[in-house]
């Protein structure tokens, strides 16, 4: 199994994180490694998925904190584990409480406030971004538990680069023109740079970022993406947690 474990987090021994792939368990295409219910993949199989993802980073489903994802821009607090209806971030200072971001193209961010001990997850598609729910996640944190945004570590997961990222005028025109680049008729949509940006708007240090440069489109052999492969993607998942006694 191929987990992404970006070194942002590394330094801190408190901190669990994975980000899945479509290698594991010897899966094969269409779903390949796929870890949701709801993309018409065998229920059994995602569970195993699952349940394999889990073990490797040491937590147990009954941790899991998910969302139904609907590319707004809701953020929920939360203080336990389950499924907590529909929204596009979390934020916990729960130890233990896994926060889990579905991911097939848009960005998936996570958060970690190093100082206060406070983590997020923020699913960014071009609706989430345009409506800038990582901003919003920010100011938060800022306003609801006096985080200093200089003591984030944040990742931006993999996600579809730019030239891959093909959308329609009405898509573009949301957008500052840094984050669009035309190609004739064709717009081309940087969701990585814009989310970026927002975390060094809002004080983020840039030695405290970190951007993966793998694209979801491009990296068919190991990323999954709806834009590729429509109907028959598998989703990636995300995940942090501060660690805690059992």
């Amino acid at each position: 199994m191929i987990v992404i474990q970006p070194f942002i987090f590394w330094k801190f021994a408190t901190i669990g994180f994975g980000f899945s792939t479509k290698k594991g368990l010897h899966r094969k295409s269409p779903y390949d490694f796929n870890l949701s219910f709801n993309v018409g993949d065998d229920p059994e199989i995602v569970t195993e998925n699952r349940k394999t993802f889990f073990n490797y980073l040491k937590i147990n489903e009954n941790s899991i904190a998910s969302q139904k994802q609907v590319h707004g821009d809701v953020i929920k607090i939360i203080n336990n584990a389950g499924n907590h209806g529909e929204s596009d971030a979390m934020i916990t200072t729960e130890k233990n409480v896994a926060l889990a971001i579905s991911s097939a193209d848009c960005c998936a961010i996570f958060i970690y406030d190093c100082k206060k001990e406070i983590i997020a997850a923020v699913h960014s598609g071009w609706r989430g971004t345009s409506n800038k729910i990582l901003y919003k996640s920010l100011e938060k944190l800022k306003s609801e538990f006096g985080c200093n945004t200089e003591d984030f570590y944040c990742y931006i997961s993999p996600s579809i680069s730019q030239q891959n990222y093909e959308v329609g005028n009405d898509v573009a025109d949301q957008f500052q023109k840094r984050y669009i680049k035309r190609t004739g008729d064709k717009y081309l949509l940087d969701i990585k740079s814009a989310n970026y940006d927002m975390l060094i708007e809002q004080g983020v240090k840039s030695n405290q970022i970190q951007v993966s440069q793998l694209c979801s489109f491009g990296y068919s052999s190991l990323l999954h993406s709806y834009r590729r492969d429509g109907k028959n993607s598998g989703r990636a998942m995300g995940i942090i947690f501060m660690k805690g006694e059992n």
